[in-house]
């Protein structure tokens, strides 16, 4: 039996020919070193030992490699490089071919929230790559997100997609600030891309889940990993929580203070590792699940009901373009209709098509928030649509729709991503005591607040119709005769809108109206 010493990743970083250039500075690194050691279970020294205790909440050294390993630690604290340098040590130095099928590729798969900070991680990863000869020879091709190894081995850099993981052979999966995943199309998009991972994980015996974020609110993967392992010697899941300056001394304690007297909740969450006390969640997803009427994508319009639409608007490059149209039937509010255009779109394409959709249903007036100043109402008044703009805030229409949703009179569509965009809404409360309501850090609310405002707009009028016209003088302003003898209709020339009444005598005769 060989008794040599397996290579470690700190081995690797002692190596002058590996990646010793990238720690010159050993001191500022010393934290990490510690959380290397934990992460594989390697022996700690004495004066090791009280940080290890310290970030893992444990009175007991590790004994073995963890199998997963969940990093809450602040900003700025090199997270993402840490990453990025895991990926490569367990891509290059460890050995996967007898767990792989002639002809299939192990996969290091490294998640980050957006394109940006995937961008970041896979930069870090070409580096480690390719400024080491030893490593660079290891390199057969390289793509846009990927490096594939002469060892059966890639190593992917990728954005947070529970479908796009599925049908590897994982070997490690690394998500980076797992607690700001986008909730376009999953409630919980940080649960549903570990659900993902791991079945590919399944027949890989060393297989590693790595997951590394700045702290949020009290919910989702993160912190549930937090509440279950944090602190439990001999728990093969570590959890490691420090403050940006524990693992990072260079970030100057002036940036941290000046953030904590500008706002102290979201400095701790950001600095300190603190989960955040001052969010909830808007609603739940059983209440939200249980407004939508399964199967039903669109209601087709229905002469003589009144609809209302509301307009989320957006230029095009980044954010979606959405619409809804709601009607009362009763005290319920049903949803009609819903659009959404995603970015990249020609913004004057939408407002037509928007248009086009809004007369089919009746309307002739639309509410939208303040965007871009005159262009909406300029774009929608080509199309001979009124474009307004709301008298309520984003946060105030959501407030409004919550109790149809606890209550249980609304009808929603059968429409997946409104429904994320609901659960993924937060409620946070200001150091004034005021309640504000509005999508994750990173998330989109785009079909939510479309939704949110044209409900609003129906329970409202509801509330306080509008009052009937009892004098025939009104006649003589924007409101034209339709018929003749003592019955006709009245029409609003602002837009297709009916206003039908009965009366006695015929325009510009005495007498007054009754509604019909």
């Amino acid at each position: 039996m060989s008794n040599r010493r397996r290579f470690t990743l700190l081995d690797a970083i002692d190596d002058p020919q590996l990646f010793a250039p990238w720690f010159r500075d050993r001191a500022t690194w010393q934290a990490w070193f510690v959380f290397l050691r934990a992460l594989f279970g390697l022996p700690l020294s004495d004066c090791e030992f009280p940080l290890y205790r310290e970030c893992t909440g444990r009175t007991e050294p590790p004994t073995a490699p963890a199998s997963e390993g969940w990093l809450v630690c602040g900003r700025r604290a090199g997270k993402s490089f840490m990453l990025a340098l895991v990926a490569v040590y367990l891509a290059a130095f460890h050995t996967y071919r007898q767990f792989l099928q002639p002809g299939e590729r192990g996969t290091v798969m490294i998640i980050a929230a957006d394109r940006k900070q995937a961008r970041v991680i896979f930069r870090y990863i070409r580096a480690l790559l390719m400024q080491v000869p030893m490593l660079t020879r290891m390199v057969e091709r390289e793509t846009a997100e990927a490096f594939d190894l002469n060892n059966a081995v890639s190593i992917e850099v990728g954005t947070a997609s529970h479908r796009s993981v599925r049908g590897y052979a994982i070997l490690a999966g690394l998500l980076d600030e797992a607690a700001f995943f986008p909730t376009d199309d999953a409630a919980e998009p940080d649960y549903e891309i570990i659900n993902a991972l791991r079945p590919g994980m399944a027949t890989i015996p060393n297989a590693m889940l790595l997951c590394a974020s700045s702290p949020y609110a009290q919910r989702g993967a993160l912190f549930d990993a937090f509440k279950r392992h944090y602190g439990k010697d001999g728990d093969p899941i570590l959890i490691w929580r420090a403050a940006t300056r524990t693992m990072n001394s260079t970030v100057p304690q002036s940036v941290i203070d000046a953030a904590m007297e500008a706002d102290p909740q979201s400095a701790a969450s950001e600095y300190g590792a603190c989960f955040r006390t001052d969010i909830e969640n808007y609603v739940s997803r059983d209440v939200v699940e249980a407004a939508v009427i399964q199967g039903r994508h669109e209601l087709p319009r229905v002469e003589h009901v009144r609809y209302f639409a509301f307009v989320d608007p957006s230029g095009g490059s980044s954010d979606s373009m959405t619409l809804c149209i709601s009607h009362m039937q009763g005290n319920r509010v049903i949803v009609d209709v819903i659009r959404e255009r995603r970015a990249p779109f020609s913004p004057d394409d939408v407002v037509k098509e928007f248009a086009d959709t809004l007369k089919s249903y009746g309307i002739g007036k639309v509410v939208g928030d303040r965007y871009a100043s005159e262009w909406p109402r300029e774009r929608f008044r080509v199309h001979e649509i009124e474009y307004r703009v709301a008298d309520k805030t984003k946060s105030d229409l959501y407030l409004s729709l919550l109790p149809l949703l606890n209550s249980n009179r609304i009808e929603l569509l059968d429409h997946q991503r409104l429904v994320a965009q609901l659960c993924g809404l937060e409620r946070r409360t200001s150091r004034a005591g005021k309640d504000s309501i509005d999508h994750v850090p990173g998330g989109h609310d785009d079909i939510a607040n479309a939704v949110a405002g044209a409900t609003a707009l129906a329970a409202q009028a509801s509330a306080h119709p509008e009052p009937p016209i009892v004098s025939p003088a009104i006649w003589s302003g924007s409101l034209g005769w339709l018929g003749d003898g003592p019955v006709g209709t009245w029409r609003d020339h602002v837009g297709p809108d009916i206003a039908r009444r009965t009366f006695g005598p015929a325009p510009g005769s005495a007498g007054s109206l009754r509604e019909w």
